[in-house]
């Protein structure tokens, strides 16, 4: 039977098999980790907090992607894939995938509108794929 995964994979697809390396998976954990803690900082500018956990979320799940042992070659498929990568459901990456249209908006063009209301909801998704990736067992045991 094939996963999920295996269907993205190939040429002119957006993922690439790729044996996990404990090293780099670890690295994606703490700059998510640290990058989630800093957006908790009510003291900081909104639309930094906002970049800060929607970055936190990426590399998070780009972790966890990277445990399963693929790499992708498109941002978004990684919020995708949690249903497959981490078990997590609409409530989680809905929020994650209206966060990189907003983000797109603010790289691309200039027009980064967020609010609280967001910002609070993009940190709660991210701590949920934080706490979910913590519950992955060390790259190469079972």
């Amino acid at each position: 039977m094939t996963s999920p995964f295996d269907n993205l994979v190939g040429p002119g697809k957006p993922l690439k098999a790729e044996p996990p390396d404990a090293q780099e998976f670890a690295g994606l954990v703490r700059s998510g980790k640290a990058r989630l803690q800093d957006a908790d900082s009510k003291g900081l500018a909104l639309e930094s907090r906002f970049d800060l956990a929607y970055n936190a979320a990426h590399a998070l799940c780009l972790a966890a992607l990277r445990w399963h042992g693929y790499r992708s070659g498109n941002r978004y498929i990684v919020f995708q894939l949690l249903p497959h990568t981490l078990g997590l459901g609409p409530e989680v990456w809905r929020v994650l995938s209206k966060c990189h249209d907003i983000r797109n908006l603010g790289e691309y063009e200039g027009a980064l509108n967020v609010d609280e209301r967001i910002v609070t909801d993009l940190i709660a998704a991210s701590k949920a794929v934080a706490a979910r990736v913590d519950t992955l067992p060390p790259i190469g045991k079972p």
